[in-house]
């Protein structure tokens, strides 16, 4: 199989496949940046009356739709296998089930096509969906975030492929405290979407809810004891332990203004929680005297909230930084931004081969 790219570096074309957790996801994208088709197949229908995705049922769900949505990606793009440079897989980390399906999907194309296969981290590639269907590119050095359902990440980017984690959540990522505050509140899954909506009703002054700061100068995240102080609003103060633990109230009984208020005292908290962390690390970067920070980069399914993107925005103006975000179509998990970065690992001559295997753990 050819390792190098067969086309001028802006010609370069890549099918991207991602199947990380629960969208089964493939695209084709020129040049690391244009979007040819982009195609997304979600599975919230079949995990929403367990409030959370199944491992087991995502991984099958998989199976069932990776060769449509191939397909469907490549007649999107009116390309046909002579056109593809290259196939990208998101091979890390993530469900392992569910990674498997990708990975097995992806060698079997680069095996029949006789092309490369690029393994993507899917957390970086969250980074790099800023750069897909825009003119406008990050000027580097930048400090990244990743914000979604299982990770909550900062990172010092030296460019789109020189990554190093800087910061990590120690308990719950951002996006899966969202979700167990909509259980909580009994909003249904995913909770992201509606306990943003709600939260724009409500009054974020209602309840003090904690920021988690952890050490000084710590630039990690912990979501847990936010996660708690909003139980303990809502049903009071547990008596009991264990599973015999017994609430003073009924969660069932809050009227609508009061569950807008919950939403947003608690977004308020989260948000304020993130913005912290990336404030810290933009001025530690900068009293360490290195190279000036240029820009702010957001990525991953959070990133679409509607509060973290107008604080993330007020805080690049103070500090005089460009601030880049996904388009909504690409703050989700989705296929593009493996194929967009699969572009340039290609460029670079990172590719790998056959033996490429899926890991549920990632680097970062």
């Amino acid at each position: 199989m050819s390792c190098t790219a067969k086309r001028n570096p802006g010609d370069v074309t890549v099918l991207g496949i991602e199947t990380s957790c629960d969208e089964t996801a493939a695209a084709v994208v020129r040049g690391g940046r244009h979007v040819l088709s982009s195609v997304v197949a979600s599975q919230d229908e079949l995990h929403e009356e367990y409030g959370g995705v199944v491992p087991e049922i995502a991984s099958r769900a998989h199976l069932e739709r990776i060769y449509p949505v191939v397909q469907h990606a490549m007649e999107q793009a009116q390309i046909g296998r002579d056109g593809i440079d290259a196939i990208a897989v998101g091979h890390r980390p993530g469900l392992i089930g569910s990674l498997l399906v990708g990975v097995a999907a992806a060698k079997a194309l680069a095996w029949a096509w006789e092309r490369p296969i690029i393994g993507v981290d899917h957390i970086v590639a969250h980074l790099h969906a800023v750069s897909l269907d825009t003119a406008r590119e990050p000027e580097f050095p930048a400090i990244g975030l990743v914000v979604s359902g299982g990770h909550t990440s900062l990172f010092a980017m030296r460019s789109a492929l020189e990554v190093e984690c800087i910061g990590r959540t120690i308990d719950d990522a951002i996006g899966e405290a969202y979700d167990k505050a909509a259980a909580i509140l009994g909003l249904g899954y995913p909770g992201g979407p509606r306990v943003d909506s709600r939260a724009q009703r409500g009054d974020d002054r209602a309840h003090d809810f904690p920021v988690a700061r952890l050490e000084p100068g710590s630039l990690d995240f912990s979501f847990s004891g936010l996660k708690t102080a909003l139980l303990y609003a809502v049903r009071g103060t547990p008596t009991g332990r264990g599973a015999g633990a017994t609430f003073e109230r009924d969660a069932t009984r809050l009227t609508g203004p009061q569950i807008d208020d919950l939403c947003a005292s608690f977004q308020k908290a989260a948000v304020g929680a993130v913005m912290l962390k990336l404030d810290r690390a933009i001025g530690q970067r900068r009293e360490a005297g290195g190279e000036m920070i240029r820009s702010i980069i957001i990525g991953g399914g959070v990133s679409a909230n509607t509060r973290l993107r107008a604080e993330a925005q007020a805080l690049a103006d103070r500090l005089h930084m460009s601030l880049h975000l996904p388009a909504m179509t690409y703050c989700l998990d989705n296929a593009a931004m493996i194929a967009g970065l699969g572009c340039l690992r290609l460029e670079a001559g990172l590719v790998d081969d056959l033996s490429l295997t899926a890991s549920p753990a990632g680097l970062y």
